[in-house]
């Protein structure tokens, strides 16, 4: 199966806002830009996922994208990531692309044997692949071939949607619910987490 990855990427200095009270915005600005760089070296491991195509409104992000050989999209505005994400799927599209994986970068703990299992589950499609994160109710990964089956619905309660939206469309749902992709950083409560984890953490 022919797939790229896709990664939604806010600006590095406005993302994780909600750990402004724990973080400065130089801290948090140069934990995004970490983040980001371990998503990309990570996909970059694989020889399974065809390209990455990272999409944002942030020229440092799209610029650190390029360095790490990944395709870019920039948005112009302040787009809904679900009209982003449909915007660069169309783009993977124009190239043939089979399948596509959206993964965000703020999963910390992601390595490529994650990623693997994500693909192991994604054959024989039609067939859309969620991870969850560890409250069961945001998508921490989505796997979906073809491309272009299901709508996007990221935002709260997002989980639940994208099986939802699954099972309409007739596709074999599978749920990957792994240890290191439940954890995305987001508030202060899971930086804690990530500290005392520290020595588990590759960037």
């Amino acid at each position: 199966m022919t797939l790229w990855a896709i990664v939604p990427v806010k600006p590095l200095r406005r993302g994780k806002s909600r750990l402004a009270g724990t973080l400065s915005e130089d801290e948090r600005t140069e934990l995004n830009r970490a983040l980001l760089e371990h998503t990309l070296k990570t996909l970059s491991e694989l020889k399974e996922v065809d390209e990455v195509l990272v999409v944002s409104r942030d020229p440092l992000a799209l610029n650190i994208a390029r360095n790490h050989g990944a395709r870019t999209v920039q948005e112009d505005g302040q787009p809904h990531l679900n009209t982003a994400l449909k915007r660069a799927t169309v783009v993977a599209q124009l190239y043939a692309t089979r399948g596509v994986l959206v993964l965000p970068a703020d999963l910390p703990l992601l390595d490529s044997a994650d990623i693997l299992v994500l693909l192991d589950r994604a054959v024989k499609p039609p067939v859309v692949v969620v991870a969850p994160d560890r409250h069961k109710r945001g998508t921490n990964a989505l796997v979906i071939s073809p491309a272009g089956l299901i709508e996007y619905d990221f935002g709260e309660n997002s989980f639940q949607r994208h099986c939802e939206l699954a099972k309409k469309a007739g596709a074999r749902l599978e749920v990957v619910d792994l240890p290191s992709l439940r954890l995305d950083l987001d508030v202060p409560e899971d930086y804690e987490l990530i500290k005392n984890m520290e020595h588990t953490i590759t960037f």
